[in-house]
């Protein structure tokens, strides 16, 4: 059951760089626990700074981050728009990184990965290296190596961008299936809106020059959402709308994907 407390709140967030640009300008909104959030916008308009800047990858130039439960109490995984897999490592090496690193008993470890990798559906691959999956088993890997940290708070930058249409849909489906198991709390960074749509409760969009944000879409419709959603009248209304608020802070340019 969803819970409408903040997980995480952002006060007037700014960010500027050394050279002056201004990365994020006056920036605040709240993401409820199990939440699915995205970011939408173009190139340069600050969604993965934010991302950064809530990981703790990275300080505001002014402004405050609230957190529902102390920041200590939350489990934060990253998974970036390239996989980032060691290549001398195979996919359970690469899944059991971050337990790895946190030093956990190897019998945890072991149960925790061969849980992970069968969720997302590798279970026989476990033994490959990064050279012989395709983009998206190599992706696979990536939400796994997050997945085996249990995390209250999963983000992610632009993870399927890479991807062709087919792949990228899929993961879609399977990334929503499991953020609804596991009730995670995610902020997704993509420029594809259909793919912000069919995934989202709420789109924030984002202009530039400075960073911030112009519009808050909230995507009335429950989960789960089947590939028929996608040919719904709200659906593409939702599309129509969000493409709207992107062409008026960028016009000429076609970024509905």
């Amino acid at each position: 059951m969803r819970d409408d407390n903040p997980a995480i709140t952002l006060n007037h967030i700014g960010k500027v760089y050394g050279n002056g640009n201004i990365a994020l300008k006056d920036v605040s909104f709240s993401i409820k626990e199990s939440e699915f959030l995205s970011l939408v916008g173009a190139s340069g308009c600050g969604k993965s700074t934010i991302l950064r800047i809530i990981a703790g990858l990275g300080q505001p130039s002014s402004g405050t981050i609230n957190w529902g439960k102390s920041q200590a109490k939350q489990k934060l995984a990253f998974v970036f728009q390239d996989a980032a897999l060691l290549p001398w490592a195979n996919v359970r090496e690469n899944v059991a990184l971050p337990l790895k690193l946190a030093r956990l008993p190897q019998r945890d470890i072991s149960t925790r990965i061969q849980h992970a990798i069968a969720q997302v559906g590798l279970k026989g691959f476990e033994d490959n290296y990064p050279r012989q999956l395709s983009g998206g088993m190599k992706m696979r890997v990536s939400i796994a190596r997050a997945l085996v940290q249990n995390p209250d708070i999963l983000l992610m930058d632009e993870p399927f961008g890479a991807l062709d249409e087919i792949t990228r849909s899929r993961l879609n489906t399977e990334l929503l299936d499991l953020s609804q198991r596991h009730q995670w709390t995610v902020v997704f960074v993509t420029h594809n809106i259909y793919e912000a749509v069919y995934l989202s409760q709420r789109v924030l969009v984002m202009g530039a020059k400075p960073g911030r944000i112009v519009a808050e879409i909230e995507i009335d419709a429950p989960y789960p959402r089947s590939q028929e959603f996608r040919t719904s009248s709200i659906y593409n209304q939702h599309c129509r709308d969000i493409s709207q608020y992107l062409m008026l802070e960028n016009p000429g340019s076609n970024l509905t994907r």
